[in-house]
């Protein structure tokens, strides 16, 4: 970890893109400016935390129960499934065409 000493309305830059500057400083509470390009996001620890949590919680809600992905050929995806599903209609449209 890098550290720097920085004092008031003194700034730092990172990647020639991203400025952090000192805004204020009262007690043990340090206030940053923070100036980055539209498409870097910027979130305190915790958020960035929480963000990640729920998507890991989204991504397990989203799983395929075993007996459910054994139906569909069990590649472990939903899209395999309607994949199997549709070539199975598929081969049933080529029969009846027999």
């Amino acid at each position: 970890m890098l550290i720097l000493a920085r004092k008031m309305n003194e700034s730092i830059i990172i990647g020639g893109e991203i400025e952090v500057s000192i805004i204020d400083i009262r007690g043990d509470q340090v206030k940053l400016g923070i100036n980055a390009p539209s498409h870097v996001k910027v979130y305190r620890r915790e958020v960035y935390e929480a963000i990640l949590e729920e998507n890991r919680q989204a991504a397990a809600a989203r799983a395929i129960p075993p007996e459910l992905d054994a139906l569909f050929g069990g590649s472990g995806s939903a899209d395999s499934g309607r994949t199997a599903a549709r070539d199975a209609g598929e081969e049933q449209n080529r029969q009846s065409d027999d």
